[in-house]
């Protein structure tokens, strides 16, 4: 069967590669054709366009790119029916693939699989009559999702497990560096535990958080600095913060590498936060926002959940500290960060973290993922 898949940013490449895999493994005839990225070129089809085209964050990089933005989704449309898939499968990336997804369902007979299902839960929970409307089936990879979609809104959904998850067990199981050798490999220095910094995987993200993340860390002498580089972020870019300082190390695709031998981190909110929950590494979630006071405000009126951070939202209690907005400060973030490098605080937050694990459970997510969206094609 053809399949039509869209990414539109670097964890999107990867959940959609681990798919794209498990669909081959399926049906064994599976012709692949996406908007994504390296990951999923290295899975075999054809890239129409890489994801670098697609992510922009934000009010006014929207707004400076929207004839790019425009046209790539003209493109994207034009593609599908020209190619008429199987299938079109939609990966996270909401704000351009509901768009698609209305134009495929009004002008098209081709189904509609959304993986990874929007989050409407926390802001825009309007969109669900979008998504009654125009997707065939959702695959949700968050527990607390089923009863969000079928108790509240009484639309059903499949989930299929945490791919994060899987992704976090199936390296462990294989990674057998010690602390030592992944030091040396690396130019750190053997004797000194890591602080990782994961400071986002967009540009915008980057230069709100690194900087300060970069000035708080730094306070703790003992502790080595350790950022994990995003994929879709070239290494100048990164020289503009780290500049020749000694004190942070860059590493590039080695994230789940970094988050094994870490000792504690300091993380922007997203998918890394359950990743590094997953690895046992104790964390503080800090994320920085435009004119902090409002969104401060505006946080607590438009939002309807109490937390950003997944580790959190999963558990349905606070097992990280979420800094965000007017509370990211350099003084918060000190605090914080020295509660959980050792002592109670510590051992507090991963019997948090073994609580997220179990009630993740241990599926495959892009195996029962494929396994169904075959089955359902077929039927």
């Amino acid at each position: 069967m053809k399949y039509y898949l869209i990414a539109g940013e670097a964890s999107g490449d990867l959940h959609a590669s681990h798919l794209m895999k498990s669909l081959k493994a399926v049906d064994q005839q599976a012709d692949f054709r996406f908007y994504g990225g390296d990951l999923m070129a290295e899975v075999g089809g054809t890239m129409v366009k890489h994801y670098r085209e697609l992510a922009y964050m934000g009010f006014i990089p929207v707004l400076l790119h929207l004839p790019t933005i425009l046209k790539n989704m003209k493109r994207c449309k034009q593609d599908i029916v020209e190619w008429n898939p199987d299938v079109v499968i939609l990966v996270d990336y909401p704000g351009f693939n509901l768009d698609i997804a209305k134009f495929v369902k009004a002008k098209t007979r081709i189904p509609v699989y959304y993986y990874i299902s929007p989050k409407i839960w926390a802001w825009k929970e309007y969109r669900i009559k979008n998504i009654r409307r125009d997707i065939s089936e959702l695959f949700s990879i968050l527990p607390f999702e089923v009863e969000f979609f079928e108790g509240k809104h009484h639309y059903p959904i499949h989930y299929v497990g945490n791919p994060t998850a899987s992704e976090v067990a199936e390296f462990s199981s294989h990674y057998t560096e010690s602390f030592q050798e992944f030091c040396e490999r690396n130019h750190l220095v053997p004797n000194k535990p890591i602080i990782a910094l994961l400071a986002g995987s967009r540009r915008q993200e980057i230069k709100d958080n690194l900087p300060t993340m970069m000035e708080v860390g730094g306070e703790f002498s003992d502790y080595q600095l350790v950022l994990a580089g995003a994929p879709g972020i070239d290494d100048a870019y990164y020289r503009k913060f780290l500049g020749s300082s000694p004190n942070v190390q860059l590493l590039k695709n080695q994230t789940y590498e970094l988050l094994t031998h870490a000792h504690a981190a300091l993380v922007t909110s997203g998918t890394a936060t359950l990743e590094t929950a997953l690895f046992r590494v104790p964390q503080v979630v800090c994320y920085e926002t435009f004119l902090p006071k409002l969104v401060g405000y505006l946080r607590k009126k438009i939002l309807t959940v109490k937390y950003i951070s997944l580790v959190n939202l999963i558990a349905n209690h606070e097992v990280v500290t979420e800094l965000v907005a007017d509370s990211f400060t350099p003084t918060n973030i000190l605090y914080e960060l020295s509660r959980i490098l050792e002592g109670p605080d510590r051992e507090q937050m991963l019997k948090g973290y073994d609580e997220v694990a179990h009630m993740l459970g241990n599926k495959k997510a892009p195996d029962e993922a494929a396994r169904l969206m075959v089955k359902l094609l077929k039927r």
